[in-house]
């Protein structure tokens, strides 16, 4: 309850709740939880005859990869209609989400680095660093 004050990252502040509920709607959720919203009418000043804003709410870590395509296109604007009504079609070549795992023990790291949890691989001895006697 005291953490709602204060920090975005674990869901929504009372702020944000408050003014998703006053002046906007839901439009839908994605496979993962996320919610999104679209404003009920135009609220800043000067905005008269402008695109109303779109939000969307995590479902959990709050980053921006975890928004799906389709629905990426909705929040800017790119597709007028939300997914819920017009989804798009799924590629043979598009694959689902993966986490974002730079920082932990599961990121990626190419044979030879030295961030490798087992220790650097060998590597093959083909390479030959440049030096100006060799050019």
């Amino acid at each position: 309850m005291f953490s709602q004050l204060f920090t975005w990252w674990n869901s929504t502040t009372f702020g944000t709740s408050f003014t998703l509920w006053k002046r906007s709607r839901l439009v839908g959720t994605d496979e993962q939880g996320n919610r999104y919203y679209e404003e009920k009418s135009p609220s800043l000043p000067g905005s008269e005859g402008t695109k109303p804003r779109r939000w969307v709410v995590y479902h959990g870590v709050a980053e921006a990869s975890r928004v799906p395509s389709d629905w990426h296109g909705w929040l800017h604007h790119t597709f007028e209609e939300a997914p819920t009504s017009t989804p798009l079609t799924r590629r043979a070549f598009e694959k689902d989400h993966l986490p974002n795992m730079t920082g932990t023990p599961l990121a990626y790291h190419p044979k030879g680095s030295l961030s490798r949890a087992d220790g650097p691989a060998d590597v093959n001895d083909d390479y030959e660093a440049w030096s100006p006697e060799n050019a």
